[in-house]
Formats: structure tokens, sequence, C-alpha cells
């Protein structure tokens, strides 16, 4: 894969996926170079290299020359084809989640990202009292044990609840077994190591446990099964400040588990929220069956290996 430019930057943790995908990964910087300089090198790249893929990742406006060679690139004889995509289009197919544009007055965005529709609202409700009958009734079969080992290590109560952001940004409370000491230092990032926690309320976390008690906010209708993270409302104020796309994961309900949260560790400051609210965007706007039975299976698998995404 051939990188021009560096528009988006990816994370370590895409560039540790895509390495898995593509043997070669090069970049060639566009800015503050001559078309000439530009030219030069990306020509020599193309023809030391066997690339299947050339990512267009500039914001800078590209030269009628090189766009010559692209497009005469594409059908060049005697060598592998090469395939060309805009940064925006490879996020989507190769990264899963919807790249977020640099020009904030971009409208046709908007468009781009729906609620579901009264079919598929249908499947997702009907998915969701399957797993409500299963959260319940491991709800009844622990919550004695659970009570017992919480009181044990951090005395106060049982549940955690929070003002959070539904659909139509609309606040309800959730419900939530408590990992965190009552009374503990006001931080909206969880942090590693973080000592407001206590031992047992680290393990609830990474097994996803203390999430349970939420399919009462399913029953209400406040809830999906699946879904983006239902976030506190005093931190969506926040972030719709600093990223104006981020009221569009408030089209439909939230979940207890997601397509961002099983693809993204927790989030610990506003790089990782624009992150997660790009996987949340894609999730909305690829709605199927099948992407929702993915959620669900990679959600086991992080459970098993308490990775707590």
């Amino acid at each position: 894969m051939l990188i021009l430019g560096k528009k988006y930057t990816f994370t370590q943790l895409e560039l540790d996926r895509l390495n898995k995908k593509f043997k070669n990964i090069t970049l060639i910087k566009y800015s503050k170079k001559s078309q000439e300089e530009v030219l030069s090198e990306l020509d020599s790249a193309v023809h030391q290299n066997n690339f299947s893929l050339l990512v267009l990742n500039t914001k800078a406006k590209v030269g009628d020359e090189i766009i010559k060679y692209l497009t005469k690139l594409q059908f060049e004889k005697n060598r592998k084809k090469i395939k060309i995509i805009t940064i925006e289009n490879f996020v989507e197919q190769y990264l899963h989640k919807c790249y977020i544009p640099e020009d904030l007055n971009d409208l046709h965005y908007l468009s781009d990202i729906r609620p579901y529709n009264s079919f598929e609202y249908f499947l997702k409700r009907f998915a969701d009292y399957i797993g409500v009958f299963f959260l319940a009734l491991i709800h009844l079969y622990f919550k004695t044990t659970l009570k017992s080992k919480i009181k044990k290590e951090s005395p106060g109560s049982l549940y955690f609840t929070q003002m959070r952001v539904g659909k139509n940004a609309q606040d309800f409370t959730c419900y939530k077994f408590r990992t965190m000491h009552e009374n503990s230092e006001h931080n909206p990032y969880t942090q590693d190591k973080d000592n407001r926690i206590f031992p047992f309320g680290e393990f609830m976390r990474k097994a996803r446990i203390d999430e349970i008690p939420q399919y009462k906010n399913i029953l209400k209708g406040e809830m999906h099964l699946i879904g983006p993270r239902a976030e506190w409302n005093i931190l969506v104020e926040q972030y719709e400040k600093q990223l104006p796309y981020y009221h569009e994961r408030h089209l439909v309900a939230p979940g207890i588990t997601g397509w961002a949260q099983v693809h993204y560790p927790y989030g610990r400051d506003l790089d990782d929220t624009k992150q997660k609210l790009m996987y949340d965007l894609y999730y909305i706007k690829h709605w199927n069956l099948m992407l929702e039975l993915k959620v669900v299976c990679k959600t086991v698998l992080v459970v098993l290996n308490r990775k707590g995404l």
C-alpha cells in the first residue's frame, strides 16, 4: 500500500491491523514539496515495489502532472494493476469506520448518516428482548455474590447511576454496577491503574459485568443491546463543541456494547473520542443483521479474553 500525503494520521492500532493485510506500507509526503519532487518519489516507489493500492491522503491541491500520472498508472501494462482510492473511502472499506471531514461545512456528510427505518428498528428491538432475557437471568443469578464482593472491597451502594445522553440527545438515567469507590475524585476519563477503581471493580469492567444492569434501560426503550456507547451528558456538551458531527451518533439509541467498544480501547482524551465516533457513525450508516451479529461475537471474545476494550 502506497499512501500519498498525511491528511489523516493512522493510529498505531490501525497500523498494526494494516500491517497484517499489506506486506509493505510506504508514505510519500506531499506538503512543502514541488510537484516534480513528489512525482519523482511517486514514480520511483511505484516501480520499485509491487503496490496493489494507492491511497490519496492529501488535503493540498494535487498538480495537473500528478493527476495525469495517476490516471495513466491505472492502465500501465506489464505490472500488477494498482487501485487508487481516497482516504475517505479507504477508512470506510478497510478500517470499517467513517472518516470525519476536515471541512466542517460539509453538509453532504450529514445526509450519509440516518436513523434506522421501521423494519430495522423492529429487528433491533427483537434482538434487544432476546438480550434482556439472558441479561436479567445473569443479573438475578449473580446479584448476591456481586453485592458481597463489592461491599467487601468498597462499602457503599451496589449500583451506580448517572445521567447519559440517548436518542435524539435526550438525557436518561443509566444503571451500572458500581466499580469505583464512592465520592471518588471527579475525572471523566479513566486511566491505567486508576486508584478510584477497586480491584473487583476493575475485573467487572474488563469482563463487562458492570454493564449488566443496563437491561433495565433496554426495557424502558432508552437503550439497545448494541449501539453507540451511552455517554455522560456533561462530556457530551464538551464533545459537541469540539467535534461538530458528534451529535450524529444520537440519531439512534445507545447500546450496552457496540462497534466502537469492540474495536477501540476506553477513551482517555478527545482524540480517542473522535476515533470512537468514527466507528459509531460507521455502525449507524451500515447497520444490518450481519453487522449486529459481528458485534455480539466480538463482544463475547472481549469478555472471554477480559480485554475490556
